[in-house]
């Protein structure tokens, strides 16, 4: 059975439907599990996540590289998540970590907003000018996230699946449709999704262990083997010095943490040299055995087991 992601506004019943079609089909239905595990992991408060990603996208701006970690951490942590079958996240971005996977069904929930006006009053006990407000407030703050970190508009139905309208449609209903859509066979597991999946994920715990040092990071990742890119503040004169300790300490950490198999790093300068528009690159590819430790590598060992496990 597929991946479920299920993406809602406010007050839109998205949380409903979402652990009534777990219950139905018998997923787990997971959310907050994923900011815990994060959190755990990570060693960074639950409530710094929950702001992170709730708050507009300014608040990350507040700290070193925020917008690189925050999302790594958490889009690693999902990702470990849905690697099995019969998971349903709803939360956070999932529908934009699972594009690429063919076996996600992404949904999208949404509502009248006068609907969502009238629960958002009788919940919190407020004017329905103060109710407008706050879901105005919370919609755009949501929509600006996905355009802060991926240029996309979380309104998009093309990102979606499905994208169903609970003015019309009941819960029951709109419950009734998604499972039935999830047996559909073109959304069935295959071998390739799955290793595209495993890819993704590998991809991803190496760029959450390096992220912190090196934000301007990108990792890509086919059969075990992860292709690593960044960009340094070191200029090209110093490379040559420099280049061996930094791609030793880059492959050892996706190796020995990672789990990848085999680590092909690139380093660029950020920096120009004599005015020149070239960018100077430094490739090497290292394969270590999986049980390889390095003698300077120093890591939490949560994280450790974390991803060896």
């Amino acid at each position: 059975m597929p991946i479920i992601t299920i993406s809602s506004s406010c007050y839109s019943h998205g949380r409903e439907v979402a652990e009534k079609v777990a219950k139905d089909l018998g997923y787990e239905c997971i959310s907050r599990g994923v900011l815990i595990e994060t959190s755990g992991i990570f060693n960074i408060p639950e409530i710094k996540l929950k702001r992170a990603i709730h708050d507009a996208p300014s608040i990350l701006d507040r700290f070193k590289h925020g917008k690189e970690k925050y999302v790594s951490y958490i889009r690693t942590a999902l990702l470990r998540h849905v690697q099995k079958d019969n998971v349903l996240y709803h939360g956070f971005a999932g529908h934009f970590f699972l594009q690429e996977i063919s076996h996600a069904l992404k949904v999208r929930i949404i509502a009248k907003l006068e609907d969502r006006i009238k629960e958002e009053m009788e919940t919190e006990n407020i004017t329905a000018k103060e109710a407008r407000y706050i879901l105005k407030k919370d919609d755009d703050e949501r929509r600006n996230w996905g355009f802060k970190l991926y240029g996309l508009d979380t309104w998009d139905p093309n990102l979606y699946d499905m994208v169903i309208n609970l003015r019309t449609i009941s819960i029951d209903e709109a419950v009734k449709i998604i499972q039935e859509t999830a047996e559909l066979p073109f959304l069935q597991t295959t071998k390739d999704s799955q290793n595209l999946l495993e890819d993704l994920t590998l991809a991803s715990q190496v760029e959450s262990l390096l992220v912190e040092d090196f934000p301007k990071i990108d990792v890509t990742a086919k059969n075990r083997e992860v292709f690593i890119h960044i960009a340094t503040g070191i200029a090209p004169h110093a490379f040559l010095e420099k280049q061996q300790k930094v791609i030793d300490k880059i492959t050892a950490i996706a190796i020995t943490l990672g789990g990848a198999e085999k680590a092909n790093v690139t380093l660029s300068s950020m920096i120009k040299h004599g005015g020149s528009k070239a960018i100077s690159l430094l490739t090497q590819e290292i394969s270590y055995p999986q049980n390889h430790r390095k003698p300077y590598l120093s890591a939490d060992l949560r994280i450790r087991h974390f991803f060896r496990k």
